[in-house]
């Protein structure tokens, strides 16, 4: 029985193996495990799960990290969503049994929060545009990536998982050099993130105060990866 997990960024596969994995194509990582390195955003995060289905996975994860909406998650916190949501608000559940399990599984080591995670097709920078996302939604936290795998475990009738760790609290307004540095994919481009900084050096805080907050949520998906294979586990009956 075949997992398949899809992750959008370099950094985000760091916390599951030290494996080189092209983006667009996926490794196995154990005997049962296999992984996918996307990219960011719903296209890339699509193909990436079509390949999983098809090289033989009968359940998918979406990990990585995420922006909190609600004023009561921190950097750090783990969200195991119960339903995502898409942009123009058709909401998926995540699979019952499987998100109970992981609960509790997890629940002996990490605090554990539930709630709804939608969907942005760009990234959310402004505090006041997260709020405003919690309220018109009621979702907890947002990625980009999350609904588009949810969506393909649909079509396969696939239980499906989100595991998603906060980066940036909902009051924190995201540096512009963020957005400045972004390709076409969506990935930072290191050449453009330093000469604007060189530009802009105010702006240098902002970003050191970003890192540790995703360094944070790198810690929590870490100490989830050491109960991968248990998080796994779920017997095929219970599908």
């Amino acid at each position: 029985m075949i997992t398949g997990i899809v992750v959008a960024l370099p950094e985000e596969l760091s916390t599951l193996t030290s494996k080189k994995i092209d983006k667009g194509c996926c490794v196995f990582i154990t005997d049962t495990i296999i992984l996918a390195y996307s990219g960011a955003g719903a296209d890339n995060a699509r193909a990436a799960s079509e390949l999983l289905v098809a090289q033989g996975a009968i359940r998918l994860v979406s990990w990585g990290c995420a922006a909190a909406l609600s004023a009561s998650l921190k950097s750090g916190d783990l969200v195991l969503a119960d339903t995502l949501i898409d942009a123009e608000g058709t909401q998926i559940a995540t699979h019952p049994v499987w998100h109970g399990y992981a609960k509790n599984l997890l629940s002996n080591t990490l605090k554990v929060h539930t709630g709804g995670l939608v969907e942005s097709k760009t990234i959310v920078a402004n505090g006041k545009d997260k709020k405003h996302l919690h309220t018109q939604t009621g979702a907890v936290a947002l990625d980009m990536e999350s609904i588009a795998i949810a969506k393909v475990a649909l079509q396969n009738n696939l239980p499906f998982l989100a595991v998603r760790a906060i980066a940036d609290p909902v009051n924190m307004d995201l540096p512009k050099a963020i957005n400045h540095s972004l390709n076409n994919e969506g990935d930072i481009v290191l050449s453009k993130l330093l000469l604007f900084i060189a530009l802009h050096p105010a702006e240098l805080p902002g970003l050191i105060k970003l890192g540790l907050h995703f360094n944070a949520a790198k810690n929590t998906l870490k100490l989830v990866a050491k109960q991968l294979d248990h998080l796994t586990a779920l017997p095929s009956q219970d599908q």
